[in-house]
């Protein structure tokens, strides 16, 4: 359709009684646009004058909104959103925007306009946080909120948190952002060190969901497989993995749900350490397993 479509100017590209596309009605544009992204509605914009005027109104965009929308703005000084069209108020809420001192975040997929959601590990309880022997706090630019929790080793590792937020009907997948080794640049190149990695290919930590509706779900993973990567070493160290807690459903967007949400390895018989853990992402399901099959075609 790109095609077709690009040399079709105010002038131009007419049918056999000298009408064109910039002789659609508007208020018809406007209603095919409902059915499109908003990249495509972006794109088809530049074709006419015709089509700029329905790629501004609000109700194409408020279509992309979704239907509670009022409760991010309520998040932003109203100064900031005060007499935006709906297209602007789109674009405001692409952005991430913080809240709850700046460690929690929530923004809008610019595909699909759905609510994504990442909480940082400043707000969860972490077994030993405060003992500089056992874990630090590592600036990076690698974390979306700019810093990380590096356990350095420990025996009892247990990582808590809970989110009370509006969210729009959906089904939800949570995950926690995980890094094994502790990374650093030398020469201008991020190397890692695994020297203090140890302890997470003997027993799997544990994942755990619960929501105020009474929703549940567990699960395990080793988070070290060395055994299993011998040969072409351990795909695992040296990169972000997001690992899977569960799914949730929001069947309505007319109340709050509370998510509680945890990862631990409480067996006690044996140390772990040398690894970060970063933050917490809540994502429409299908978009974050779209997401990963874009990773792997990269």
């Amino acid at each position: 359709m790109g095609a077709a479509l690009s040399n079709l100017t105010e002038g131009g590209a007419t049918t056999g009684n000298g009408t064109g596309l910039g002789d659609i009605p508007e208020s018809c544009v406007a209603c095919v646009f409902t059915y499109l992204t908003p990249p495509e509605i972006c794109t088809l914009a530049r074709l006419n004058r015709s089509f700029r005027g329905a790629a501004s109104s609000d109700t194409v965009w408020e279509s992309k909104l979704p239907p509670n929308y009022q409760d991010l703005l309520d998040l932003i000084p109203p100064q900031r959103y005060r007499n935006l069209c709906k297209k602007d108020i789109f674009s405001l809420l692409s952005r991430p925007v913080a809240f709850e001192d700046g460690n929690k975040k929530v923004w809008l997929d610019k595909l699909t306009g759905r609510v994504c959601v990442s909480i940082s590990a400043k707000t969860m309880a972490i077994t030993g946080i405060e003992d500089r022997r056992y874990w630090n706090w590592v600036s990076t630019e690698e974390s979306r909120f700019n810093i990380a929790a590096y356990l350095h080793q420990i025996w009892w590792f247990e990582v808590n948190g809970v989110l009370k937020f509006p969210f729009p009907a959906d089904v939800y997948t949570i995950s926690f952002r995980i890094h094994l080794g502790r990374f650093s640049k030398r020469l201008g190149r991020r190397v890692c060190n695994y020297e203090h990695t140890h302890g997470w290919d003997i027993k799997p930590v544990r994942f755990d969901l619960t929501t105020s509706n009474g929703q549940e779900s567990s699960t395990e993973s080793f988070l070290d497989d060395c055994d299993k990567d011998l040969g072409n070493g351990n795909h695992k160290r040296g990169c972000w993995i997001e690992y899977k807690v569960g799914e949730f459903i929001v069947s309505s967007s007319d109340s709050v749900t509370e998510v509680r949400f945890s990862m631990k390895q409480i067996d006690c018989t044996h140390s772990k350490g040398g690894i970060y853990v970063d933050s917490v992402f809540i994502i429409p399901s299908d978009l974050r397993k779209s997401r990963r099959r874009r990773r792997v075609l990269d």
